[in-house]
């Protein structure tokens, strides 16, 4: 569990409802599965059409995850009111992304008023086995008036 402290009460549902706003996240198939404050984990199931042609998840799929799971936790930490958008993101692709889904949990490094950075780790899960396949490092802009 993390230390950080939401500056909105109800932060759950917004993320949330946000969340579940983003048709882009939909077409790929990826949920939420973990919540806290400054912690956003997000698991995206294995489908061909996720896939590159040596049948591993693609690094466009991979880097998706990787940036919602950041953003997310990001908006956790963030006022009602405000929106979170991706300002700058370095992805280093350790690893062939693969198995049976991967997920990404993303984790606030240092929350700010204005520009949060973020650490996102990505890892292909085969049964009971994580591999190890990506980590980000993003930073995320909150800005009033675009309530997420």
């Amino acid at each position: 569990m993390t230390s950080f402290q939401p500056r909105d009460p109800d932060w759950e549902p917004r993320v949330r409802a946000s969340f579940a706003r983003q048709a882009f996240m939909r077409l790929l198939g990826i949920e939420i599965s973990h919540a806290a404050p400054g912690e956003i984990d997000l698991s995206m199931a294995y489908a061909p059409d996720l896939t590159q042609q040596h049948g591993f998840f693609h690094a466009g799929a991979t880097t998706s995850i990787a940036d919602s799971a950041a953003g997310y936790a990001a908006l956790s930490l963030y006022p009602k009111g405000t929106g979170v958008l991706t300002t700058e993101f370095k992805i280093n692709l350790i690893n062939p992304a693969r198995g049976e889904r991967l997920v990404a949990r993303g984790r606030v490094v240092k929350p700010g008023r204005t520009l949060t950075v973020c650490r996102s780790d990505v890892y292909g899960i085969e049964a009971e086995r994580e591999t190890h396949v990506a980590t980000a490092l993003l930073s995320m802009i909150c800005l009033e008036g675009l309530d997420d």
